[in-house]
């Protein structure tokens, strides 16, 4: 899995995923949420539109961003999960917690 990390505002990065977020690829997804945090943009949108798969792993590789922003005085949000991705986080009963958002302009439209 690749992730492409785009600067969006003083303090906002977006994270972009493409592949599968599993136990293999949810450790880089965690360093590339740090890096961006320890650069000065707590505030995160993790760009789901291309991740086919997710599993328990990238569920709590999510979790552990969402923490670490949020200990920096951020914030991570979430954007167009496919529908396999949608279905963990409901499941998990995370989408409570990390709702959905359908664009990067929504998640962060301040």
């Amino acid at each position: 899995m690749q992730f492409t990390t785009e600067d969006a505002g003083d303090d906002i990065a977006i994270v972009r995923g493409d592949g599968r977020l599993n136990m293999v690829s949810a450790p880089t997804l965690r360093e590339t949420v740090k890096r961006a945090i320890d650069s000065g943009r707590p505030r995160i949108v993790v760009d789901m539109s291309r991740v086919q798969f997710m599993d328990s792993s990238g569920l709590g590789a999510l979790i552990a961003c969402l923490k670490s922003a949020r200990q920096a005085d951020g914030d991570l949000k979430i954007v167009a999960p496919s529908s396999q991705v949608q279905m963990v986080l409901a499941l998990s009963n995370v989408d409570q917690v990390l709702p959905p958002h359908a664009s990067v302009a929504e998640a962060y439209g301040d």
